[in-house]
């Protein structure tokens, strides 16, 4: 595995009469960056970035992406190949350890993750306390961080053994957690996990199940859900990564900061927008299925309508997993016989998308999040548990990210500089004088 990072060459920056020289580094990519972490010291100059859109806060062996080609690859493997023939678990370890599993290490990995799956019995009484229309991603990151305050060897964070326990605890408890926050939004009764079944036939079963009847998990709906987990597992450097690691690096355990990934995850412009797809789809479909309609609406510039799930803030071309997920959405709803007038007005817009001007011009292609919807609600989660299951997916990435920033002698704590732009200094005024 190559994750060296070249300094030979260097970049100017002429001001105030003054020279800076800057080394640039260069990644096994060959991605180009200047290292201005002595530009302030130097000159007294920062930069602004808003949205740190072109601001590398790290340097990273997990995940390489490139949006202007549509190439996304996890420890090297391209998405399409581990998307064909790997499965979720196997994914998982290939982020946080950096190499795919033998056999035995990953029947042994299984092995720990299924026997980890309770939750201690007192988190009921957590869980019991909220409303009943909390929402899940409140549930789900509220019980993240709770989860610590049963493991206290989760702070020995420079410890391996401990944060090699916290990184099965995690992975294995989530779906639990997940579960039992829809079971309570519902009124049902929570259900155990059972150690028979894999990985998402497990959250299936938990989501589902009852105790008055059995529940057969279908195979097929189980392996797209297995599919989507993967294709959601890590996305390099988005905004609740970058939450993860800018948290983490307070020195933090592990559960706080992958909490904090769950809550920036839950916006609408983040892991939210596949709920906001649906809404639009239904929203459509209630209204006759006129695409033609919503399509100028998203064109009106005065008409303050955007179309969920087009375009992407770093692909500036078609969203590799979109692709992946759209044949598994034919497959998915086949299988559970869903209605897919929903899928069907989203293959209306997709065409448009690819051959209307205004979106090509603007490289506004489906992304990930534009299918993934559809199969959540073809499977049968309701919109508020979309997200939930995508923190499931992206929890493996979360944890390589933060073991890797842990791990890396470059990390500091994560402290960004600012532009003040308020009032200069002026004289306190006594309350009886204003």
């Amino acid at each position: 595995m190559t994750d060296t990072v070249s300094r030979t060459e260097t970049a100017r920056l002429a001001f105030d009469g003054r020279e800076l020289e800057m080394p640039v580094l260069r990644g096994s990519e060959d991605e180009a960056a200047v290292d201005i972490s002595k530009l302030r010291a130097e000159t007294g100059l920062v930069t602004m970035d808003i949205g740190y859109g072109n601001t590398g806060s790290c340097t990273s062996a997990i995940t390489y992406l490139d949006g202007e080609a549509g190439v996304l690859r996890y420890r090297g493997y391209p998405i399409e190949q581990l998307a064909g023939q790997s499965s979720f678990l196997e994914v998982a370890y290939l982020l946080i350890y950096g190499e795919l599993p033998t056999r035995q290490q990953l029947d042994a990995f299984v092995s720990e993750i299924t026997h980890h799956t309770l939750i201690r019995e007192e988190m009921r009484h957590f869980f019991d306390s909220f409303p009943a229309d909390a929402h899940p991603m409140a549930v789900l990151a509220s019980g993240t961080v709770g989860m610590s305050t049963f493991y206290p060897d989760s702070w020995e964070i420079f410890d391996p053994d401990a944060v090699e326990i916290t990184t099965l605890r995690l992975i294995a408890k989530l779906p639990t957690l997940a579960a039992w926050s829809f079971k309570k939004a519902i009124g049902q009764a929570y259900v155990y996990p059972r150690n028979d079944l894999g990985y998402s036939a497990n959250l299936l079963h938990m989501m589902f199940a009852v105790p008055s009847e059995p529940y057969e998990v279908k195979p097929e709906v189980a392996e797209a859900l297995d599919l989507l987990l993967i294709l959601h597992a890590d996305h390099e450097q988005n905004a609740s990564t970058s939450t993860v690691r800018m948290v983490g690096s307070t020195h933090v355990n592990m559960y706080a900061s992958i909490s904090a990934g769950i809550n920036a995850l839950w916006g609408p412009l983040h892991g939210g927008a596949n709920e906001a797809v649906i809404n639009t789809l239904e929203r459509i479909v209630k209204s006759g299925g006129d695409v033609a309609k919503y399509v100028a609406l998203a064109k009106d510039p005065n008409a303050n309508f955007k179309l969920p799930g087009f375009g992407h803030r770093v692909y500036k071309n078609f969203d590799p997993r979109a692709t992946i997920i759209k044949r598994a959405a034919d497959r998915v709803l086949d299988a559970t016989g869903a209605d897919d007038a929903l899928f069907e007005v989203a293959l209306k817009l997709e065409e448009v998308a690819l051959n209307d001007e205004y979106f090509v011009q603007r490289k506004l292609y489906p992304n990930v999040d534009f299918y993934s919807g559809l199969i959540y609600r073809a499977i049968g989660f309701p919109k508020n548990m979309f997200t939930n299951c995508f923190a499931i997916g992206r929890l493996p990435g979360w944890i390589a990210q933060w073991r890797e920033m842990i791990a890396s002698s470059e990390t500091k704590i994560g402290r960004p500089r600012q532009v003040y732009t308020g009032v200069k200094q002026r004289d306190y005024v006594p309350i009886e004088a204003r």
